[in-house]
């Protein structure tokens, strides 16, 4: 570690020479440190800052290990597309604590830190730049609050473009945890039908559904955190994944795969969300319950084509984000391929 905090004071002699920006240098420093700083017995917990601004959010330490994706024939609500089960090695990363907040989503959808959106929109291989959403069609919070109210109504195109804009403004890899990486961390170790057991009749205790939410989403955090430290893995909103959806995926895995993952398309939909949410029964909040976005989600969108930034009918609709320790080779440079043009 000596030697490369020599490597780097030499290089920041240098870049300084050159005429690099010393906040821009710190910020790579700081970057480049933490890569090398974060073995798997290094991980810690962290509070992310973005920088420039006060908001803040915790990010929760994931150790790597195998299970069982998917649930057993003999588990209560199943659904057909939750087999075969697989076992699943995952790599370590850090998950966020809680569903990203509007707190946290209001900086990148209407700060002014980023470039407006060229027009008309560029193609993908016109221009790599990180855009914001444009202007939402009504109140995008429908009226459930805002500040540590989960985001919700966002498009799965959305949230990869706030993880890519969050990497670019902290120097952290951050994107949508895959399917596989969510229900690792949904299920903290555990094998039963939720983190905390069998038993539905605590769900209370851990997550808000229809039995308990009347009618709507609450602040983050509000209920007990799974054994690895995570709130709201079970209800609030469903949480979008890195995964586009496909019913028979299981099948196509062989037992000990490492990191699955079926890499979203240009098409809108279906990409999965898992947890359930304030307006599921008990078995959609289930770890292995898969769900999937549809185009019934836009059917209020006047425009045309139908806005690729929010979902007119998805109130239930949140998500949380990852920081991989090391990003597996298929999903580097992966950034949303979805345009105006781009089919249903």
């Amino acid at each position: 570690m000596k030697q490369i905090r020599l490597v780097l004071i030499i290089s920041l002699f240098f870049a300084l020479v050159s005429g690099l920006n010393a906040g821009n240098f710190r910020q790579s420093f700081a970057a480049v440190e933490a890569q090398v700083s974060t073995k798997p017995s290094d991980m810690k917990p962290y509070t992310e800052t973005v920088p420039g601004n006060r908001v803040k959010f915790d990010m929760v330490a994931i150790p790597g290990g195998t299970f069982q994706l998917g649930s057993p024939a003999s588990e209560t609500g199943r659904g057909a597309d939750e087999g075969q089960q697989v076992e699943v090695k995952i790599q370590p990363f850090w998950m966020g604590a809680m569903e990203v907040t509007w707190d946290e989503y209001d900086v990148f959808a209407f700060s002014q830190d980023i470039p407006k959106k060229p027009t008309p929109e560029p193609q993908p291989t016109a221009s790599d730049a990180v855009t914001r959403p444009t202007p939402p069609y009504a109140d995008e919070s429908f009226g459930y609050g805002k500040g540590r109210q989960p985001a919700i109504s966002i498009t799965h195109h959305a949230a990869m473009e706030y993880c890519r804009w969050l990497t670019e403004k902290t120097g952290k890899l951050y994107r949508l945890p895959t399917e596989a990486e969510w229900e690792y961390a949904c299920r903290a170790g555990s094998k039963t039908a939720y983190a905390f057991g069998d038993d539905a009749k605590k769900l209370a205790e851990y997550g808000w559904f229809a039995d308990n939410s009347e009618g709507a989403p609450h602040p983050v955090g509000k209920k007990k955190a799974n054994p690895w430290g995570l709130y709201d893995m079970h209800g609030n909103v469903a949480e979008w994944c890195l995964d586009a959806y496909a019913k028979d995926f299981y099948s196509t895995l062989k037992a000990g795969v490492v990191e699955p993952v079926l890499v979203p398309t240009e098409r809108r939909y279906p990409n999965v969300v898992r947890g359930g949410s304030w307006d599921d029964d008990a078995d959609k909040l289930r770890s292995a319950a898969r769900q999937y976005s549809k185009k019934e989600w836009s059917k209020r969108d006047p425009q045309r084509p139908q806005s690729i930034w929010w979902h007119t009918d998805a109130l239930t609709i949140g998500f949380r984000i990852v920081h991989p320790l090391d990003e597996q080779e298929i999903l580097k440079g992966l950034k949303s391929k979805v345009t105006r043009q781009s089919p249903d």
